[in-house]
């Protein structure tokens, strides 16, 4: 691992001494993953911090029922605390981590980040700043899921995917749609076939297409 790729991904690094940089440029693990690849889940222990370098991560849960709700999602030069939750005393939280598209990451192990932070207090306390900035966007979805119609969970979500991807046709399926916002296949569904109706999009076997951009702004919050 470059050491120039982990200073830019921690804001700490400065405060490393040279063998602490030394032990986190030799002890990060490269990997990388297909769309649809579990990254990490309770039953693999804890990992580490994940630093994405290209694709998408999906954070999400499960319910009893098998529902999943997406959390929050990992975009290329972001990283996961979440995933080394044993090294966080306050937080115990079982998510799953799987790859929304291939990707690429390196993962700092949990045994690697807790030899540091003993003589470090800088490494924990950006693993607890970055721990509380994701409950944000945790309860950001939970508000969503709560307060809003799905009609707008849609919107908001296209008109995000059209704004990380740079482009008005997006590779995705109503379950997938669905699996993002924490709704059913069913429902997202029949708020596809309504902006397709009104013209907002266009859809295709497994694509969507922004089709008025302007309409689909008026749907959003």
């Amino acid at each position: 691992m470059e050491e120039k790729i982990l200073a830019a991904a921690f804001p700490f690094w400065d405060r490393l001494s040279g063998q602490e940089k030394e032990s986190f440029v030799q002890g990060c693990v490269p990997a990388a993953y297909t769309k649809g690849t579990h990254v990490h889940r309770a039953d693999m222990g804890c990992k580490g911090v994940i630093l994405v370098h290209s694709g998408l991560l999906r954070v999400y849960i499960v319910s009893e029922e098998g529902r999943e709700v997406t959390l929050f999602r990992i975009r290329q030069g972001e990283t996961c605390v979440l995933s080394a939750s044993c090294l966080l005393d306050a937080i115990q939280f079982d998510i799953l981590i799987e790859a929304a598209e291939d990707t690429q990451v390196s993962t700092l192990p949990a045994g690697v980040l807790d030899r540091v932070m003993e003589g470090n207090p800088y490494v924990g306390l950006y693993l607890y700043r970055q721990a509380a900035e994701r409950f944000s966007d945790v309860m950001w979805m939970m508000q969503q899921i709560l307060f809003m119609g799905a009609d707008r969970r849609v919107a908001i979500f296209l008109w995000d995917e059209m704004a990380r991807e740079n482009k008005t046709v997006l590779s995705m399926t109503h379950d997938e749609i669905a699996r993002n916002i924490g709704s059913a296949r069913e429902v997202v569904s029949k708020v596809m076939k309504y902006l397709s109706e009104e013209g907002i999009v266009a859809l295709k076997r497994g694509q969507v297409e922004i089709r008025d951009r302007e309409k689909l702004k008026r749907l959003l919050p």
